[in-house]
């Protein structure tokens, strides 16, 4: 008797077109790609671009409605860094490849009607698509407390948006961003929170009045920081998500 082994194909990739770009920092910037026809995803879940057959997994900022794909990205430097130095020098028109399908667990669990979101830097990415589509979908009867760190207040690319709907939706979102490094000349500004986010996550929970039993964490960004706030938390018995942000590709 012969067998026949089935050969196993790789997803075909799509090649979609960068159709904007806006630098943050000289290490930070945005882009929109084009999304494939039938792309989904769920908000908080990642997607694989590539260039020169290098890959990497970025979680998505836009929400499944908006007719991009908007990606925050931070540089990593060779010789830890394989792919962002190479869409570094990407800009309008250029072309990356992109996986045909998303993936990622770090979505919103609406089981509880407070939901803790700790972020360092990049690591606020899938907390504004989560946002978007919420609000979006005119939902209600949730509460996000966006605590969002970073050593600069340069680096809070979504301030102002959180910012905003803060303001304009109190009821549904809380935003606090701190910085580290309040001495520094360039926060000198500064009139915000300071310390590091995963310091001030605890004292932020006990003035929202916030409980295990009516809350989720979710840690996203540095590995240090997600580690310092389960430890602080889950002792606590918190439920934390944590998605890692790791500083190479």
């Amino acid at each position: 008797m012969t067998t026949t082994r089935r050969r196993t194909q790789r997803p075909k990739l799509a090649t979609v077109a960068i159709t904007a770009r806006v630098d943050i920092t000289h290490d930070l910037w945005k882009i929109w790609i084009e999304k494939p026809e039938g792309y989904q995803f769920k908000p908080g879940q990642y997607c694989t671009i590539g260039v020169d057959g290098i890959e990497r997994a970025y979680s998505i900022v836009s929400a499944p409605y908006e007719d991009e794909l908007e990606l925050f990205i931070e540089l990593v430097p060779p010789p830890d860094g394989n792919l962002t130095p190479l869409l570094h020098n990407l800009k309008d028109g250029h072309t990356v490849t992109i996986r045909p399908r998303a993936k990622g667990i770090f979505v919103f669990d609406p089981s509880l009607p407070n939901q803790l979101f700790v972020a360092t830097v990049t690591g606020v990415v899938p907390y504004v698509s989560i946002i978007r589509q919420y609000l979006r979908d005119g939902r209600s009867g949730h509460h996000f407390h966006v605590l969002m760190g970073a050593s600069y207040a340069d680096e809070f690319a979504y301030d102002a948006e959180l910012q905003q709907i803060s303001e304009e939706h109190p009821d549904i979102v809380t935003f606090v961003p701190t910085i580290s490094r309040p001495k520094e000349e360039a926060n000198s500004h500064w009139k915000g929170e300071t310390g590091r986010v995963n310091t001030i996550v605890e004292s932020y929970a006990d003035r929202a009045g916030l409980t295990p039993e009516d809350t989720i964490v979710y840690a996203c960004g540095h590995p240090g920081m997600i580690e310092d706030v389960k430890d602080r938390m889950i002792p606590k018995s918190y439920d934390v998500k944590e998605e890692r942000f790791w500083k190479d590709d």
